[in-house]
């Protein structure tokens, strides 16, 4: 079955457009003029993705996706008028998994969209090995990380920095190529946007994410994924 995108919206014109594009390129499509129809659909329906206006009349994006991530872990594209960077680190720090400024091609919409998807779906016909570090636990066929049995919430995204950190612990990798590594297209990307990402994983699954013992910082370089940290094995 095609995969389902829900479109966040009260521009009615825009939603309509991306509404027949999207369609005309093999994906089912809802649409939702509020952030509060948008939240009880993706109750109701369980769209594979959502793409989110950050303005809308009832509540701006950004509160809509917090109330999202609460109870849903459905790979979010913020669509905003505004493209300044402080805005999409804004939405990559609450939890989206990509953003795109408008106005856009819808061309790179889809793109942005199939990376995201194919994240998502990549993870779940992962193999079933599991990947432990100590206290903590990343299992690629449920995409989920936990601490000492706690589960450690993060995006579709930040799972996926996380587990290409983790199959090459010890290496320090470069935020080109964990770009690389885990988006797969050659879309606009920037360094600023892996840090945030970074940081919430850290949040996630550091026991100290000030003073990061699992995933360090190589200052010019990039970062590592610790395979030891003190008293493990």
């Amino acid at each position: 079955m095609a995969d389902q995108v829900l479109i966040v919206d009260d521009d009615r014109r825009l939603s309509a457009m991306l509404a027949e594009y999207l369609t005309g390129n093999g994906f089912r499509v809802r649409a939702a003029e509020t952030a509060g129809a948008g939240i009880a659909e993706i109750a109701r329906l369980s769209p594979d993705a959502v793409v989110l206006d950050v303005m809308l009349p009832d509540m701006d994006g950004f509160e809509a996706l917090k109330r999202i991530r609460a109870n849903s872990d459905v790979p979010v594209l913020m669509l905003t008028a505004r493209g300044d960077e402080t805005d999409r680190i804004v939405g990559l720090e609450i939890g989206a998994d990509d953003y795109l400024p408008k106005p856009f091609n819808p061309r790179e919409l889809l793109a942005r969209l199939k990376a995201i998807l194919r994240r998502r779906n990549a993870g779940a016909n992962a193999s079933p090995r599991i990947l432990r570090f100590g206290r903590l636990e990343i299992d690629p066929s449920s995409r989920s990380a936990s601490v000492d049995g706690r589960d450690c919430p993060m995006t579709s995204y930040q799972f996926d920095l996380l587990v290409a950190l983790a199959e090459n612990a010890g290496r320090t990798l470069s935020r080109e190529q964990l770009m690389d590594m885990v988006k797969g297209e050659e879309l606009e990307a920037f360094d600023r946007s892996i840090d945030v990402h970074v940081s919430r994983i850290r949040a996630a699954i550091e026991t100290d994410p000030k003073h990061p013992r699992r995933i360090i910082t190589v200052r010019g370089a990039g970062y590592v994924f610790a395979r030891f940290q003190d008293g493990e094995r």
